[in-house]
């Protein structure tokens, strides 16, 4: 045992637990929120009102409740898996019946000094309660049918939910969360496959009836994905969004136009710039070199997070770390797509930049059981 190992022994629990904490992955996080803080500074015309400071105050609180999180021991967080997890469905169903209407959707829970969106937690108690049942399950009965038909029960139920919002964004995330944790949990590959073979067909027979009697969608629906495959069919109408998002982005060049001087977020050609399309001002103020220095923030943080689950020799903390990062990166990475014209406009906020208060506090609850999993994680003889 090394001199400083012994040392950090001595430390009173407390203190250890201070010590032992990724510091690493929190000046990470607070360098992504700070670059959020800044643009939205600069949307706003040079102003801490209405965005940048809200945020701010937020991101203080993030802090607090990653700290807390942190220092209560990973295993109550299995224990208490099942109840988040029945908690946040329960949330998905009084959303359904009673929840607050927003641009369209029905999302929120407004409870008078926020509006809580429950599909935001979901993501995470979802991953917290498929880290538990293959915790729980005998490595060798991962793959059999029987055992794979309860998790699948698990994402399906709080994805119909969310689908009916209507939010496909956070339907797909909840997916992928979902499924990356079944992955690393070691489902069989054949089960993929199968699912990927399903969705290749689907998404053929959705072409192929269009225009029959049988045809899978409306018609709105098929000029939605004309419009995606081809924005400049609609400009003015439903390509609009993207339109403007490609052309701030183009415009930013190599090292962008400048701090407050991107034309598309000062003249307001750019919807939504403070929440789902921060980036386009990021890149169109900063460039290339601004939107890649922002992904690499990105991927440090995802890397420490894997390297941590590397390092736990505990099932559920592994699991829970790997699922938390896919949960992390399938955000970001949606969100970039999305902008960038990759994907479908589907309402996903960019995690930590983007305005917002319950996807803020959510993933800074997550990190929260990184840590925890990180702090708690067995460290040699004493």
């Amino acid at each position: 045992m090394s001199y400083l190992e012994y040392s950090v022994k001595q430390v009173p629990s407390g203190w250890r637990k201070v010590i032992h904490l990724n510091w690493a992955l929190v000046l990470l996080l607070t360098a992504v929120a700070g670059v959020g803080f800044m643009m939205l500074y600069s949307v706003a015309g040079g102003s801490f009102s209405p965005w940048a400071e809200p945020q701010m105050k937020r991101f203080a609180l993030g802090l607090v409740v990653m700290f807390t999180v942190a220092f209560v021991p990973v295993w109550f967080w299995r224990n208490m898996a099942a109840l988040a997890y029945a908690l946040s469905v329960l949330l998905l169903l009084f959303v359904e019946l009673f929840g607050a209407v927003g641009m369209g959707a029905q999302r929120w829970i407004d409870l008078g000094f926020m509006r809580l969106q429950p599909s935001e937690l979901t993501k995470i108690t979802l991953v917290m309660i498929l880290a538990a049942y293959y915790d729980w399950l005998d490595i060798k009965k991962v793959s059999r049918p029987l055992y794979v038909l309860l998790p699948l029960v698990l994402i399906l139920l709080p994805t119909f939910l969310v689908l009916r919002q209507p939010d496909l964004g956070t339907a797909l995330l909840l997916v992928a969360g979902g499924g990356v944790v079944m992955f690393v949990a070691g489902l069989h590959w054949a089960y993929f496959a199968a699912v990927i073979a399903t969705g290749g067909g689907l998404v053929a027979g959705v072409f192929l009836s269009r225009g029959t009697e049988w045809q899978f969608l409306k018609d709105y629906q098929y000029r939605r994905i004309d419009t995606f495959l081809d924005p400049a069919s609609d400009p003015l109408g439903a390509g609009y969004h993207i339109t403007q998002s490609k052309i701030a982005l183009g415009s930013g060049g190599w090292a962008g136009r400048g701090f407050m001087q991107g034309t598309q977020s000062r003249l307001n050609f750019l919807p939504e710039k403070h929440t789902d399309f921060i980036f386009t001002t990021l890149a169109e103020e900063f460039g290339f070199i601004g939107g890649f220095s922002l992904l690499a923030l990105y991927a440090l943080i995802i890397f420490f997070c894997i390297a941590s689950a590397l390092k736990t020799k505990d099932r559920f903390s592994s699991l829970l770390i790997f699922g938390i990062s896919a949960a992390f990166f399938f955000y970001f990475a949606l969100n970039m797509s999305m902008v960038m014209g990759l994907a479908p406009v589907v309402g996903v906020p960019l995690p930590l930049v983007s305005y917002g208060g319950s996807a803020m506090l959510v993933l800074m609850a997550a990190f929260g059981l990184v840590q925890s999993a990180h702090i708690h994680r067995p460290r040699g003889r004493s």
